[in-house]
């Protein structure tokens, strides 16, 4: 890593193999915190403290916004205020107090993202009480098993989830005693929670149980447990990390410091769109971060349907996605050219080739190509309601073609970042203005350092040789305190001070971090040959005719099979031009044995074009015309793949193309 020193700093030199460690890597900082970690100022001990200072700044200031529907037809955003905001949080955190949760219990969060989501935690910050988000996405015995390992006793929740919550309530008795609805409760309802000897309270009601007396308020201190974000996880039981309110506060700072070096810090002119899930870090810390710079928060209607409508609406100034949104942005926007006309598409492509090429070259976005910018790539900001001076990517990888398109975007600067609910969120960030950038997570936030530690079984050295690979390894301020009652897991993963994080990274020239694949997600072929399965979806996923796609191995068979969901419209125009009945009949498509042979061909030449080995290649494909989702478990709600669950739910599919595959080598 010769240009290290651009933007990262060695603090300790690596070490060398012992017959109880492997090797690691040496410890780096980002050049920013080269003096020491960020840390807090003495006198904050508490995110509540954040909050309470910008409501005294900006008492006045839009700060959560949403849409309302009135027969059939959708307003636009409505705001309250920070004033407002703050004297329900008060009034809300002193009616928990009153049914018996008292500092250092758990109260729980569930629904999607909307204000009483914030202000139910902005209550729980005010009185010491940990917050435990249930994700609306895990499903009933998920969010009993939560409750109870949480001991949490009373729960916030969503009108559309009162069922949901009501229908786990008989496997926590013990512990649930209390549920209030983000809305109103119905008669009936009440009934049914009275029926279970739990009290329901509404929104309203519960609001004019508690007193905004800020006096009473309990001390808070750095070391409290602020959060218990549980993980889906991609296996077994969701674990419980701790998240204190040091580690919380010092990542809202380090957002801050890193804004400063790639954009600018945000202010009252702010405005975030929310529609990643609170329940998650990504969207939580953000949204932290905001209100303590007096931003306002808009907030979705909860229908992917109305995501795009939403955001015009709003025009956000800062947007949040992950991969999954922008690829679709870029489609959405690459057909829109296409369908302009030939003459127009190779325009297009000229002028992006000729930006793309001076930015490469080292060239501001700004001067690579002001005039095109004007004629060509303005209108391109319009998709995101065209005001977005900040684009930020994270929960996985961009594809390269995607980063590249939305770093052309005039006047938004793009951060890709990486990071784990361990990390409090982001752990790296990539510099906007930094080109060799592209392609990585960035240099390690200003809250942490990193090494990497070398994984002999998959090849990965970390402390001699050209390039640095190995796991992953964090240490720092903003890392989280443990895993709830399970020191076991936490040991398994804490070593020597060191998290773990299980994802194989390889260090760049210009100090940034790139992540190649993943430690666990690994498995040996029959005839010895080991496969990095992440990877390989990676690259299969370049072929534009999929969506998704799940690729299985395992040590008893010498070839990959894979589920694949298609594209709708790549199917369908395949269809039409070879002449099949029903063009249009996605579901009987996906069962053609010519259209599963032409994916088939088709991904196989994907490989071969990235250089894949043999025995990387596959042999049978299933064609899948529903997209893996939530509700069936077989992804976790940062769309990472369930293997596991995935198995079981298609194993008989598995079982049938590798039978189907060997009939035909035979």
């Amino acid at each position: 890593m010769a240009a290290a020193a651009d933007h990262v700093v060695i603090m300790e030199e690596g070490r060398q193999a012992t017959a109880e460690h492997p090797s690691a890597g040496p410890v780096y900082r980002c050049k920013y915190a080269k003096d020491g970690l960020l840390d807090l100022p003495a006198d904050l001990d508490s995110p509540w403290q954040l909050f309470s200072e910008a409501v005294k700044q900006y008492p006045n200031e839009q700060m959560l916004g949403r849409r309302v529907t009135v027969d059939s037809k959708v307003g636009p955003y409505t705001w309250i205020t920070y004033r407002e905001a703050h004297d329900a949080a008060l009034r809300i955190g002193s009616a928990i107090r009153s049914r018996g949760v008292n500092p250092g219990n758990c109260c729980g969060i569930y629904g999607s993202n909307c204000p009483e989501w914030i202000i139910a935690m902005e209550a729980c910050m005010s009185q010491g009480i940990t917050y435990v988000p249930l994700y609306d996405s895990l499903g009933v015995n998920a969010v009993e098993f939560i409750i109870n390992h949480a001991e949490v006793s009373l729960v916030f929740v969503q009108e559309k989830a009162l069922s949901s919550i009501l229908a786990c309530r008989k496997g926590c008795s013990s512990n649930l005693k209390t549920i209030v609805s983000f809305g109103e409760v119905s008669i009936t309802q009440k009934e049914e929670a009275e029926n279970q000897c739990v009290s329901l309270f509404s929104w309203h009601e519960f609001l004019l149980m508690g007193n905004s007396d800020e006096t009473t308020l309990p001390r808070k201190q750095k070391t409290d447990i602020c959060t218990i974000m549980y993980t889906s996880g991609t296996t077994g039981e969701p674990k419980g990390v701790i998240l204190s309110n040091a580690a919380i506060m010092v990542e809202v700072l380090s957002i801050d410091k890193m804004l400063q070096v790639t954009d600018r810090s945000c202010d009252t002119s702010d405005l975030f769109f929310s529609y990643l899930p609170l329940a998650h870090c990504y969207d939580q810390v953000m949204e932290i971060y905001f209100l303590s710079r007096g931003s306002s928060v808009g907030y979705w209607r909860g229908d992917i349907r109305y995501l795009m409508d939403d955001v015009h609406a709003l025009k956000p100034t800062v947007f949040c996605g992950v991969p999954r949104v922008y690829d679709k942005l870029y489609a959405g926007v690459m057909q829109k050219i296409s369908a302009g006309g030939l003459i127009r598409k190779k325009l297009f492509d000229l002028a992006y080739n000729y930006k793309l090429g001076n930015m490469r070259k080292g060239l501001s976005q700004e001067e690579a190509s002001p005039r095109l910018d004007r004629l060509m790539f303005d209108k391109i900001k319009d998709a995101l309601g065209g005001r977005a001076h900040m684009l930020l990517s994270g929960a996985a990888p961009l594809p390269r073609h995607v980063e590249e398109f939305l770093r052309i975007i005039p006047a938004s600067n793009l951060s890709q970042g990486y990071g784990l609910t361990e990390s409090c969120g982001g752990s790296f960030t990539t510099l906007a203005g930094v080109f060799s950038m592209v392609g990585t997570v960035g240099v390690p936030m200003p809250t942490v350092e990193a090494r990497l530690v070398s994984v002999p079984e998959m090849g990965y050295e970390a402390f001699s040789g050209d390039v640095a690979r190995g796991e992953i390894c964090l240490r720092g301020n903003s890392m989280f305190s443990g895993y709830h009652k399970r020191q076991d897991l936490t040991d398994q993963v804490v070593i020597n001070g060191w998290f773990h994080t299980g994802d194989i990274g390889e260090w760049q020239e210009d100090g940034s971090m790139k992540i190649i694949d993943r430690k666990k997600n690994i498995f040996k072929l029959s005839q010895g040959e080991y496969v990095a399965v992440e990877n390989l979806e990676n690259t299969y996923s370049r072929c534009p005719l999929i969506a998704q796609i799940w690729i299985y191995g395992n040590s008893f068979e010498s070839f990959l099979v894979a589920v694949v969901v298609p594209e709708r419209k790549a199917i369908e125009d395949w269809a039409k031009l070879n002449n099949q009945s029903s063009p249009n009949d996605f579901e009987s498509l996906c069962q053609n044995l010519k259209a599963q042979k032409y994916f088939l061909d088709e991904l196989n030449s994907t490989a071969k074009q990235y250089q894949l080995k043999g025995f990387e290649m596959l042999k049978a494909v299933h064609l899948e015309p529903n997209l893996f989702d939530i509700e069936r478990d077989l992804i976790t709600p940062t769309f990472k793949l369930k293997r596991p669950q995935l198995l079981k739910h298609y194993k008989s599919i598995i079982d049938q193309l590798y039978t189907e595959a060997k009939a035909s080598r035979a």
